[in-house]
């Protein structure tokens, strides 16, 4: 009895040892840089209200908040490669942008939206737009379907990637009005301003990187793809409006690799969730013109399953779902 006993004691400890850096860990967190992958090129308007949370974030976690930009993938490279590579220490998180709920239903890819992330918080959506040339001929949407009914597959629009909500919103509407576009996909927004001030393609189909050229004239806003007309264009229709029978929302949120400490992940959603609130972040979402929409952490984690299993079905719907 007394060497059982002397025997669950050692254990005990042993346990206590092998705990208590972890907990430690967990308890100083963070005393290092956080580094935060953005999956987009900088510059964008996504980078830069995301460099606005970071860094106001960064002033609540007593560290600063890096960003790292990895575009590519239709905005899941830096997600796919934070999940493959980085260790489940707080240090590394990333940006989570609706494409990661529909590439891996769509082709082979080497994450699992559900099971290889641990999901921090969710911050916002994206009001998505087409524009095009303000002093060529497409005054309004109708004028760009008469254009494609006369000239099949030579309206040509551009997005970061096929797993885009913006290239899918085009696809089906072309569909509903029976007409086809042609996509051509760039690398990010200021490859797509470029190309679309240059000529080589008739439309650019993102969230709000082409504001500031709308606002001095250059480019055409003629859509969103959303619910409600935006406050800083309000004269522009929404896809209902236009007789389309749906709308787009687009969430993002953050999370970090797949087995984070929920210590670290209270840590990291407390620090953007005062980020959230910091009236500054607050104009940014207005000046870039993203919807303000917050989930903690249990709700985000909850509402993970139910998201990708609704892009799994619509893709199926749609014929874009991979064959198994």
């Amino acid at each position: 009895m007394y060497r059982r006993m002397l025997l669950m004691v050692a254990a005990a400890a042993a346990l206590a040892g092998l705990l208590a850096p972890t907990l430690a860990a967990a308890d100083d967190f963070p005393t290092k840089p956080v580094t935060l992958i953005v999956p987009f090129q900088a510059g964008v308007s996504a980078d830069l209200l995301l460099r606005g949370i970071a860094e106001s974030a960064s002033t609540h976690l007593g560290q600063p908040v890096i960003i790292d930009n990895k575009p590519g993938g239709s905005a899941t490279l830096g997600p796919a490669t934070m999940a493959g590579t980085a260790k489940p220490d707080g240090y590394t998180i990333g940006q989570i942008a609706i494409p990661v709920f529909r590439v891996p239903y769509m082709q082979k890819a080497t994450f699992d939206p559900v099971k290889d992330f641990t999901y921090i918080i969710l911050m916002g959506g994206y009001n998505l737009g087409a524009v095009v040339k303000a002093d060529g001929p497409f005054k309004k949407w109708q004028d760009v379907i008469d254009f494609a009914k006369a000239n099949p597959g030579k309206f040509t629009y551009t997005t970061i990637g096929a797993a885009t909500t913006n290239a899918i919103a085009m696809e089906l509407m072309a569909r509903q009005s029976g007409v086809q576009f042609t996509h051509i996909p760039s690398k990010g927004g200021g490859e797509s301003l470029a190309a679309i001030l240059g000529g080589h393609i008739m439309a650019m189909v993102e969230s709000p990187v082409w504001g500031s050229l709308v606002d001095a004239g250059q480019l055409r806003l003629l859509m969103m793809l959303g619910s409600q007309r935006s406050k800083r264009w309000p004269d522009v229709p929404v896809l209902k409006e236009l007789g389309y029978s749906y709308e787009f929302d687009s969430p993002f949120g953050l999370a970090g690799p797949k087995g984070m400490d929920p210590a670290v992940v209270k840590k990291l959603h407390d620090a953007f969730k005062k980020a959230y609130d910091d009236p500054k972040v607050a104009e940014l979402y207005e000046k870039y013109d993203y919807s303000r929409r917050y989930m903690n952490t249990e709700d985000y984690a909850a509402f993970v399953p139910k998201m990708a299993e609704n892009e799994k079905a619509a893709l199926e719907k749609l014929g874009l779902a991979k064959k198994d």
